[in-house]
Order: C-alpha cells, then sequence, then structure tokens
C-alpha cells in the first residue's frame, strides 16, 4: 500500500477513534454526574470534531505551512496532499459524529 493511502487511512481512523472515544466516555462521565448520556454525547462529538481534525494531521499547524510554501513555490503536489489527508480526517470526524447521532437517536 502506498505511504499516501497509509496515512490517509491512519488520519480517517484516528479521527473517527477521538469522536466516537469521547462521546462514550463523555457519556460516562455523564451518567456519574447525573446529567442526560445522551445530550451530553450529542454536544461533545460536534464540540470534538475540530480538535479530532488537528490531532490527526499532526496537532500542529506545519501542514498548514506545507500548504502554504508548496503552493507558493509551484511545487502543488504536496500541497493536494495535504488538502486530501485534511479531507481524510474530516470525513473520519463527520463519520464519528454521525454515527454518535444515529447510537443516540434510538429505536423510533
Amino acid at each position: 500500500m502506498s505511504a499516501f493511502l497509509s496515512k490517509a487511512i491512519l488520519d480517517f481512523f484516528i479521527a473517527f477513534g477521538i469522536v466516537l472515544g469521547g462521546a462514550m466516555i463523555g457519556g460516562v462521565g455523564a451518567v456519574l454526574s447525573m446529567q442526560p448520556p445522551t445530550t451530553t454525547m450529542l454536544e461533545i462529538a460536534d464540540r470534538i470534531k475540530i480538535w479530532a481534525l488537528a490531532a490527526a494531521i499532526g496537532g500542529t499547524i506545519d501542514p498548514m505551512r506545507v500548504i502554504e510554501s508548496n503552493m507558493l513555490g509551484g511545487n502543488i503536489s504536496p500541497a493536494v496532499k495535504q488538502i486530501l489527508y485534511l479531507g481524510f480526517a474530516f470525513l473520519g470526524a463527520h463519520m464519528g459524529s454521525e454515527l454518535v447521532k444515529w447510537v443516540c437517536s434510538g429505536r423510533n
């Protein structure tokens, strides 16, 4: 498997896991603090998405610097890769959030 695809898959699942795990553990905390767990889990899943994205791509501003320096330098390929990594991480965070919403919606 290519290095690009490997990193893209890892970024997706890291962001997915951060949202899903954060919401689940937050739900446990809500139960312990006598708050409604589903409401808390939904709020956490929405609030943590941007942090999951940042953690998946490296947690720093370096990916943005790669995009900037390569786009201005005329070398577009590394910039496109970084944008795709961001896209995969966003997709993972969004899928995690949607899964939490689906689980919390119950059976209607």
